[in-house]
């Protein structure tokens, strides 16, 4: 987003503090945004050129489909989320633990940056991967599960590696 995106669609708080966004968030929030599309073999995401308000897009989708699934949103980081320890962001902590960067070269574009929660959070570490990330994975994708859960610890996906190895 910027700046001025930012800022016309209230996430600035009084006081001039602005509000942290989540690259995975709700997409029936009010102030939700498309981030990209999931596409290819690998499902990766491509990010939109622009954010396109979330509510502009639902209605589009054939009811047969979870709108995570081929979507993925952002939202503004509330305090009443699962993946919430005091400011931090425990999700994103997770996958960088439980998946390898996606590259080494440049991050890939994003207008959510200046106020995503996972780049102030994880910086390089969380855009590398934010790609492959899905928020609405397969149930039978077990690493995934893993990590959606706000309740595993990093030593446990530190366990789910050695047992797989």
């Amino acid at each position: 987003m910027t700046d001025g995106a930012a800022r016309d669609d209230g996430t600035a708080r009084p006081g001039g503090v602005r509000t942290a966004w989540c690259p995975s968030g709700a997409a029936y929030a009010p102030e939700s945004v498309v981030l990209g599309v999931r596409a290819g073999v690998d499902g990766r995401v491509s990010y939109l050129a622009d954010p396109v308000p979330a509510a502009e897009i639902l209605g589009q989708i054939p009811a047969d489909i979870e709108p995570r699934r081929v979507l993925r949103f952002a939202s503004h980081c509330v305090a009443e989320c699962a993946n919430r320890r005091g400011d931090d962001c425990t999700l994103i902590e997770r996958v960088v633990a439980a998946y390898p960067a996606a590259s080494s070269g440049p991050v890939p574009q994003c207008h959510l940056r200046a106020d995503c929660k996972w780049w102030a959070q994880a910086g390089v570490d969380a855009c590398r991967r934010c790609p492959a990330i899905s928020s609405r994975h397969h149930t039978d994708d077990e690493l995934a599960t893993l990590v959606a859960d706000p309740d595993t610890t990093l030593e446990q996906i530190d366990a789910e590696f050695a047992r797989s190895a």
